[in-house]
């Protein structure tokens, strides 16, 4: 009996050791990942998006795992894979045009 009572004592601190990590490091990472995936797959034409190599462009078409971007004034097309997307921000013509309206009649009232 004592034995057993040994045995499981030094199994139950590699047992939380492994519950830690698992807490610490492996579920952060894959509510990372999810989100990440989720913003890939929200993409849509018209989109200003930021490659992981650095590139700045707007989406002009999309398929299956690719992505067109124009980038600058020169209206240069390059395809990208998804998974190299970074960053997405949204196209939100009417928040834009609602919050410089609210600003202005904001400031009017001062």
């Amino acid at each position: 009996m004592d034995e057993s009572m040994g045995l499981i004592g030094t199994f139950i601190p590699l047992i939380l050791m492994v519950v830690l990590m698992y807490f610490l490091l492996i579920r952060p990472q894959n509510k990372k990942e999810k989100k990440a995936a989720e913003m890939r797959n929200s993409i849509e034409v018209g989109d200003t998006v930021t490659t992981i190599g650095g590139v700045v462009g707007h989406v002009q078409s999309i398929k299956e795992d690719t992505f067109v971007l124009e980038t600058g004034s020169d209206r240069v097309k390059l395809r990208f894979k998804r998974w190299a997307i970074q960053e997405v921000e949204k196209l939100n013509m009417e928040g834009n045009s609602n919050s410089s309206d609210t600003s202005k009649k904001d400031s009017s009232k001062k």
